[in-house]
């Protein structure tokens, strides 16, 4: 009896927990007006793989808690893209219009342009899922994608500091929950003898979130310069940067 609530708990837990990690990430930007130092590709890898991990469970029907998680992140991340871009940096590529990516990727100046980009994602699953769905390779093929890809979460989040020399902007409370989260829900994998993906990309991700670790031990968190510059200043220095 005692096992069967703590297994419910535990699906509680991961269904509604990653998401709600995210939830003072998104009050202190918008306390500080300034997305700087939140990696927004944060939020393109968590909804490109919640969204492709809707899909997977369609073919390869998982646990029910992991598919309400995938739901209920894909609402947390839309909400927190429109508060980075709401408050971006003055000196955001969009902003400078020295965006260097393939079609300024996911680095739009606008928030419709992020939802057209995800409907057009979502269509073209559907019909790769339409035709190919039957196929157990193809299931396996977008299971790894999704997991793969969710697994590289901290990635963007890693580069963001180690550019700053700082973890200014990044909140301890969401690596806590990076850190406490990846660490329960490899367990959880393991233990629930998840799809093989769930259980290797999780370690990989958690091998990602200890070198986060490391860096708020070597770097801190103080102000990096762009932000002890004047608003002006800042600006100035951006565009010469950018002629260089």
């Amino acid at each position: 009896m005692v096992a069967s609530w703590l297994a419910t708990g535990a699906s509680i837990g991961m269904a509604i927990g990653p998401p709600l990690v995210y939830a003072d990430q998104a009050f202190s930007i918008v306390k500080k007006k300034d997305s700087t130092g939140f990696s927004r590709d944060v939020c393109a890898i968590l909804l490109i793989a919640n969204i492709t991990r809707c899909f997977f469970w369609l073919g390869n029907h998982f646990e029910i808690a992991l598919l309400i998680q995938s739901v209920l992140m894909i609402l947390a991340q839309l909400a927190l893209l429109y508060i980075c871009i709401t408050f971006r940096p003055r000196t955001s590529p969009e902003t400078l219009g020295s965006s260097a990516r393939p079609l300024s990727f996911w680095q739009w100046p606008t928030y419709t342009q992020y939802i057209e980009f995800l409907a057009g994602l979502i269509l073209c699953q559907a019909i790769l899922f339409l035709i190919f769905g039957r196929s157990e390779l193809f299931v396996n093929i977008l299971g790894f994608f999704a997991l793969g890809l969710e697994s590289t979460l901290p990635i963007p989040q890693l580069i963001s500091n180690y550019r700053q020399r700082s973890l200014y902007g990044f909140r301890m409370s969401t690596l806590i929950g990076w850190v406490g989260g990846d660490s329960f829900k490899t367990v959880y994998f393991f233990l629930q003898h998840t799809p093989l993906q769930f259980q290797v990309c999780a370690i990989f991700q958690l091998s990602v979130d200890i070198a986060i670790i490391g860096q708020r031990i070597i770097y801190g968190n103080a102000p990096p310069m762009s932000v002890l510059l004047g608003p002006d200043d800042e600006l100035e220095q951006a565009l010469v940067l950018g002629e260089d």
